[in-house]
């Protein structure tokens, strides 16, 4: 029998239960992810001022006016030390083809800022990529124009130590020699230093001689253990390496060549038994044009290259054909099928990378100063838009940070 003091015992618990059942189906809508930050270098000898900062929203795939972040010479290659809970540091190279070019060091505040912390000499003329490895210790440089690679000491406060070392390329007969095409190829002109995923080799892509070096690593003391570099080549002179990916599974890595416009599928093994420890690439003699069969070969060079992070896509973007380009990829083999090639939306898009959440692709569209927003669809790979066009001077270079 339900008495009146029974009732007022029970009902705060059964009040609780209302309340707990009704936010059942009351539940609120999880807060929207905030803006993520993402930074743009461009060419300052086009108008621009240095390196810009905007916000992107990754549920519209809409980007903010770019505001500028530091002014710098030429910031053509930008790359973040990893996020460890400290300070991020952010370093830009200054692609200016003069011997006394440089690389230079920001740390990234709060709202976006960059502070500049100083520059070093990048080791050669026309510095051209830069990376830093996981552990944010050691940065490596390739110098276009001054045939060189350099390796740099992070030291606590951000800035870079003088090169640590200094290797020249234009040693022809430790580097392989020049490809056959005098107009490109007149000499050495190291394009990337692509760290492995294990953080333990240095690869570097030359232009000048069509090959592929690898080289060993110290992390922590910015120097390369190879005393002879392992080189690897794709068997087809006048190509042009430009830059390489590595494929999630860590065993595929694919190259693009900038000169004949086709992507290379190599396999990547490691000797760890090995001391120092060996990097190995083996070419699968695959290969695929990343422009239509109709266009002019010599009006084009091929820019980037980049692999979805689920591995089963990969991108690339075309200056004068003006396009990206979608290849899926074999689960099996690794092998690339054309999907879909969509225009840039832009005049020579240099440069492209997608989100952090993988459902957009940003293009710098060097020559008509605008970098063009794609959704991309996940599970067909392919593109669609631009679903947004922003103006910024001469993009060279965008990072998400």
């Amino acid at each position: 029998m339900l008495t009146r003091r029974r009732f007022l015992l029970l009902l705060p618990a059964a009040t609780a239960s209302a309340q707990d059942l009704a936010s059942l189906f009351h539940k609120k809508k999880p807060a929207p992810p905030p803006p993520v930050r993402v930074y743009f270098g461009t060419d300052t000898m086009k108008g621009a001022k240095g390196i810009y900062q905007s916000r992107f929203d990754t549920l519209t795939g809409h980007l903010t006016p770019p505001l500028l972040a530091a002014a710098t010479a030429r910031p053509s290659f930008l790359a973040l030390t990893p996020a460890r809970g400290g300070p991020r540091y952010l370093y830009a190279v200054n692609a200016i083809n003069d011997p006394a070019a440089t690389v230079s060091s920001f740390a990234m505040e709060k709202n976006g800022g960059l502070r500049y912390i100083g520059k070093v000499l990048s080791g050669g003329a026309g510095p051209a990529y830069v990376s830093v490895d996981s552990t944010g210790n050691s940065a490596f440089v390739a110098n276009y124009f001054g045939s060189t690679v350099a390796s740099f000491r992070i030291e606590p406060d951000g800035d870079l130590s003088s090169p640590v070392e200094r290797i020249d390329f234009n040693d022809h007969a430790k580097f392989g020699a020049l490809g056959p095409n005098a107009a490109r190829q007149d000499r050495s002109h190291p394009h990337c230093t692509t760290i492995s995923p294990d953080n333990r080799f240095l690869l570097v892509c030359d232009l000048g001689t069509d090959h592929i070096s690898v080289f060993s690593i110290d992390p922590e003391t910015a120097r390369l253990t190879t005393s002879q570099p392992y080189l690897f080549t794709n068997g087809r002179p006048g190509s042009g390496n430009r830059h390489v990916v590595f494929h999630p599974n860590g065993r595929w890595l694919y190259g693009i060549n900038e000169i004949d416009s086709t992507i290379d599928h190599y396999l990547w093994t490691e000797t760890h038994a090995l001391k120092p420890a060996e990097g190995l690439l083996v070419t699968t003699n695959h290969h695929v044009s990343t422009i239509a069969k109709d266009f002019p070969a010599e009006k084009n060079t091929a820019a980037e290259i980049a692999v979805s992070p689920d591995g089963d896509f990969l991108y690339a973007s075309n200056r004068g054909e003006d396009t990206l380009v979608v290849f899926a990829i074999d689960a099996n083999h690794g092998r690339l099928t054309l999907v879909q090639r969509i225009s840039s939306g832009g005049k020579t898009p240099r440069h492209f990378t997608l989100d952090p959440t993988a459902q957009w692709i940003l293009c710098g569209n060097q020559d008509s100063a605008n970098v063009t927003v794609f959704r991309r669809e996940q599970g067909t790979g392919r593109l669609t838009g631009p679903v947004q066009t922003v103006s910024i001077d001469s993009p060279m270079y965008t990072l998400f940070a």
